[in-house]
């Protein structure tokens, strides 16, 4: 049996694929959004948690099981914003867990730029940034 102190396989491979993750704080989401620099909110959460939590103003919303079709610009599933020069895809999901492995993938097939949200949605809402209801 392992320690309670003992980290998980899942945890283990979290740390490792958020190695290649530029993460980003709600404050830094916030203000490279408003940039209007190609940085792009994507939010991967259910439609159950949207509809229960609000969501971000202004996000693009893809569910987690088609993401990369839909951001890879030679994809032909891909939406507009993907093909843009300065495109950055800044994930968003209810706790920051799952869009650091999505944006690890999105890095892998070679969308750079790819970044998340720590904390994720939840940290940008107690952080008093813009939701809708």
């Amino acid at each position: 049996m392992s320690s309670p102190s003992a980290k998980s396989k899942i945890e283990i491979y979290l740390e490792e694929k958020r190695k290649n993750v530029l993460r980003l704080d709600p404050k830094e989401a916030f203000e490279q959004v408003g940039k209007k620099d190609g940085a792009i909110m994507i939010d991967t959460r259910p439609c159950s948690f949207r509809e229960k939590e609000g969501s971000i103003p202004g996000a693009i919303i893809i569910e987690r099981n088609v993401l990369e079709w839909r951001l890879d610009p030679t994809s032909p599933d891909n939406i507009p914003e993907a093909k843009q020069a300065n495109f950055k895809p800044i994930i968003v999901c209810n706790e920051g867990y799952a869009s650091s492995l999505a944006a690890s993938s999105l890095i892998e097939i070679g969308i750079k730029t790819a970044t998340d949200l720590k904390g994720g949605f939840i940290a940008w809402k107690n952080q008093g940034y813009p939701v809708d209801p």
